[in-house]
């Protein structure tokens, strides 16, 4: 069980209770935030709250928040495209609309079933059973190259390598509008969106250094085919950044226009090439996924 307790300054004198802890506790939702007030698990002077009560400067605030229970995740024979493979790790080409790991919502057909069925116990259990294997992920709707180790040492000499930014990681994407420059950086902290909780957007206050490269390919009348290599790797990165420049991804509802033009399953983003030193022999590696279908015959239709 752990507890947290806040004690509440004049700057947050009369917001409602669940709204704060939504911002002090940001990855739980709201719903979950609701329903621990309701269940009497946030307290003031041993008295529980409820969801609309108004804090007062001063007020100490108590929460206990339950250990999660894990369900069981189970094996599922989904076939995985395997772009290479050892003792240590495995690259996979990731399709769109898988998710990686389960959560909320989804604890079947996720990449993590997958790999339960094609690598057994041989896979690092060092993010938990949640995420066996898992050293970062990509979106659901985002396609290509993701790396998973499959022993410990493998998981900590990659997490290493993500830490000081040498893992190659390239990805193409498809933009509204035209890119002024042929290449450029954008250097932008990302955090938490600070009212849609489920959204990250540029938080110069309480974000997280995010550094992304970009270079134009190919020009076409109202999009941008464009190169992006990442030097951090934080939630959504290349999505917001574009986004920050008013040119979201093709596809994106969440950062972009509603309006969907070419009926896409969620943005244009590919994680095509992956690169890293080998945990066990110290060599570089890189691999390149190709270009999904989808993303091919759309470049293709694209008027110039």
């Amino acid at each position: 069980m752990d507890e947290f307790t806040y004690e509440i300054g004049v700057e947050n004198a009369g917001e409602r209770i669940d709204k704060f802890l939504s911002g002090e506790l940001s990855e739980l939702s709201r719903s979950y935030i609701q329903k621990l007030l309701k269940e009497g698990m946030v307290t003031l002077g041993g008295k529980a709250l409820k969801a609309n009560y108004r804090l007062r400067e001063k007020d100490e605030i108590e929460i206990k928040i339950p250990p999660a229970m894990e369900p069981d995740i189970l094996p599922e024979n989904i076939p995985l495209d395997i772009l290479y493979e050892d003792s240590d790790v495995l690259v996979v080409n990731k399709p769109k609309g898988m998710v990686v790991h389960p959560g909320a919502g989804h604890y079947s057909g996720t990449l993590v079933n997958a790999l339960l069925y094609h690598c057994g116990d041989s896979l690092s259990g060092i993010n938990g059973v949640m995420r066996p294997g898992i050293v970062h992920r990509i979106d659901r709707d985002t396609t290509g190259s993701l790396l998973v180790c499959k022993n410990d040492l493998a998981h900590r000499s990659i997490a290493e390598q993500l830490k000081v930014h040498s893992i190659t990681r390239k990805y193409r994407a498809i933009v509204y509008g035209n890119l002024k420059e042929d290449e450029g950086t954008i250097d932008a902290p990302i955090g938490r969106h600070p009212v849609e909780r489920k959204k990250m957007a540029i938080n110069y206050k309480n974000g997280k250094e995010a550094v992304t490269h970009y270079r134009v390919l190919e020009r076409f009348r109202n999009y941008t085919y464009i190169e992006c290599q990442l030097e951090t790797g934080r939630t959504h990165q290349i999505r917001v950044h574009l986004s920050s420049l008013h040119h979201p991804l093709l596809g994106d509802e969440v950062y972009g226009p509603k309006e969907n033009p070419f009926h896409l399953e969620g943005q244009t983003l590919h994680a095509m090439v992956l690169g890293f030193d080998h945990p066990s022999t110290g060599e570089y590696i890189e691999f390149s996924a190709p270009l999904p279908e989808y993303f091919e015959k759309l470049l293709k239709k694209l008027p110039k």
